[in-house]
């Protein structure tokens, strides 16, 4: 008995020993597949990556502040806003200054000169001097005399600090100390990176620009001594004011004496607004959200009377009589409606009502005179309507030139002024049974 308990007791230890050294082996087996998926898991986390970077290029201050010139005449390349006045016309070319054209025949405009105006984008003129921003200073010019053109006067750092566009990757890190941002040096860049990690992401910390298609000068000014523009407003002159927006505020300049501008005060309106317009002592504002409508019974001082909301677009507004005309422009940065040309009732000011809505293309900016309205539909070229009943603009289109990349226009009583892509197109309007085009300056390529 006793051999067989003691043989049972030693199978009983070699099986012991034997699991125990089996189980060593599984906890070997174990650990060393946990440091190798450690190990790969280490090495997956590390990718590569290549993406783009957008590095800043400045134009220092002291540079900036001495680079008005008066040049001889210029191609128009890329036109922006354009404004006018006693028989002369103002185009701003993107950026870079302002292009004079003497207008005195509508059918053989002359371009004069070039105003060398870096950053350059709206403008506004009230008698003899034409107020032009530059970055973020205002600069006043005499245009009394059009042969010498001069900067009298200079309000510095009187606009947000903004940077250009940019069309794809990262943007690197912005010095405002070395100056304003005139554009990028775009490079592409391949690192070892964390997959987890975002170190080496930057993305932008300032307000990109908006100045190409958000902004010009208003119409329909009833004060004497200012000029006319287009509906994509950003500057206008009202009795001794300047008003100039950026995108969440409405900054008054006093500007009873002309050539001294004084920067007075600024007023938060909203995010994104876009477009100023005077009309019978009140400024409605045109923002990407909706149309704001500010008495200017006082213009030192504009006071709130309503709001109009709308889906997300771009939005300049004109108005005439008890309507405004909204043209919202969807897609790409301006929102994700379809494209449409709003009528609103402004009866009672106070509750402005939306009456109907017109499918467009991509309208840009629009004008009306004695209930004749045009819209800048972009690609889609210029309409004209019969606009004497709100219901029905639709039906009563009097014309359409589609071969005009549309973006602006001026109504002068008989000749309008289009601005577009393309260039400068003047028409004859007296006759709405036949319109006939005056004169064309085209834009040239680089």
């Amino acid at each position: 008995m006793h051999l067989i308990n003691n043989g049972i007791y030693e199978k009983s230890i070699l099986i012991l020993k034997t699991q125990k050294s089996n189980n060593m082996k599984k906890v070997s087996i174990l650990l060393l597949t946990l440091v190798l998926i450690a190990g790969f898991s280490s090495c997956s986390d590390r990718i590569e990556e290549t993406y783009t970077v957008n590095t800043p290029e400045y134009l220092s201050y002291e540079d900036l502040r001495s680079s008005f010139a008066l040049k001889s005449a210029e191609a128009i390349r890329q036109p922006g806003k354009f404004y006018f006045k006693d028989d002369f016309i103002f185009i701003n070319e993107y950026q870079k200054g302002i292009h004079v054209v003497n207008n005195a025949d509508p059918s053989n405009p002359e371009v004069l000169s070039f105003i060398e105006i870096p950053g350059n984008v709206d403008m506004a003129i009230k008698g003899d001097k034409l107020y032009a921003d530059s970055y973020i200073d205002l600069l006043t010019i005499d245009i009394s005399d059009m042969n010498n053109i001069m900067e009298v006067d200079r309000d510095t750092n009187v606009f947000p600090y903004i940077i250009p566009e940019y069309e794809v990757g990262i943007l690197d890190d912005i010095d405002q100390a070395r100056g304003v941002v005139t554009g990028y040096k775009v490079t592409e860049k391949t690192e070892d990176v964390s997959g987890d990690s975002d170190e080496y992401r930057h993305f932008p910390r300032w307000e990109s620009s908006f100045f190409l298609m958000d902004g010009a000068l208003a119409s329909n000014v009833s004060n004497t001594g200012t000029g006319q523009g287009g509906s994509m407003a950003r500057f206008t002159v009202y009795g001794d004011y300047l008003y100039a927006i950026d995108k969440a505020s409405l900054n008054l300049f006093d500007v009873s004496d002309a050539a001294n501008p004084e920067y007075s005060k600024r007023i938060p309106v909203s995010w994104e607004i876009e477009t100023l317009f005077p009309y019978n002592q009140m400024l409605f504002i045109g923002a990407r959200s909706g149309m704001f409508v500010y008495s200017l019974q006082d213009p030192s001082s504009p006071q709130f009377i309503s709001q109009f909301r709308h889906a997300s677009a771009c939005d300049p507004v004109v108005v005439e009589g008890d309507y405004a005309y909204v043209t919202l422009r969807g897609g790409n940065l301006c929102g994700a409606i379809e494209s449409q040309l709003e009528v609103i009732d402004i009866s009672v000011i106070e509750y402005p009502e939306l009456l109907e809505t017109y499918p467009m293309t991509e309208p840009y900016g629009l004008g009306i005179e004695n209930e004749v309205l045009f819209v800048c539909d972009g690609k889609a070229g210029l309409k004209i309507y019969h606009a004497n009943d709100p219901y029905a603009i639709d039906e009563n289109l009097i014309a359409h030139y589609k071969d005009i990349d549309a973006y602006d226009v001026i109504p002068l009583g008989e000749v309008l002024l289009v601005i577009g892509k393309d260039g400068l197109y003047q028409y004859d309007y007296s006759s709405l049974e036949d319109i006939q085009r005056l004169s064309y300056l085209p834009v040239y390529d680089n």
